[in-house]
């Protein structure tokens, strides 16, 4: 699953014992990455090796010095689109404090977004009949703070329902011990 809580979120039931700067815990959620090490590995040199099958037959001609070309630029594609899912800096991070909810999103491009709010008046939402399915939202009370914002848009449907409930059941243990 492409999200992590730190330390476990069932220590936010001990929240009333928890200094008031200290994090009860925190959230850090990523989008899908393509493969691991060893799976770019693998995908490497398969689709090498499957290149170059095809090519014994023209060893010796001028055609396998053109395809060989071909294939090498395929693979050059592959490599590069591969390694560019794994670069990107798009995630997100929920640190939950007794006194306060921040989230951080970066995109893409590493630009960073913050918002924050008093936990005790955080209202979580599932959208389920919204154009995305299962949309999940954080809304937050006050005059400095009354935009929604959206948290792991990346996650699959499943993802966020799941998350949905983890996270709602966090915040009503918070609000139980306030």
């Amino acid at each position: 699953m492409p999200y992590r809580w730190t330390p476990d979120p069932t220590l936010a039931r001990e929240s009333h014992a928890t200094p008031a700067g200290k994090p009860l815990c925190r959230l850090d959620l990523w989008p899908h990455r393509s493969l691991p090490s060893k799976g770019f590995s693998a995908a490497i040199w398969v689709m090498f090796v499957g290149g170059m099958i095809p090519l014994i037959p023209f060893i010796g001609t001028v055609a396998f010095w053109v395809l060989l070309a071909f294939i090498m630029v395929v693979l050059a594609a592959l490599w590069t689109a591969l390694r560019r899912s794994d670069r990107d800096l798009l995630r997100e991070a929920l640190v939950i404090t007794p006194q306060q909810i921040d989230l951080t999103h970066w995109s893409a491009k590493g630009a960073q977004f913050t918002w924050e709010a008093n936990p005790y008046w955080v209202r979580l939402t599932l959208h389920r009949d919204a154009k995305i399915e299962n949309y999940l939202t954080l809304k937050g009370s006050g005059d400095h703070n009354k935009r929604e914002v959206e948290l792991g848009a990346f996650l699959s449907p499943e993802e966020r329902k799941k998350l949905h409930g983890e996270l709602a059941r966090i915040l009503a243990q918070m609000r139980g011990a306030a």
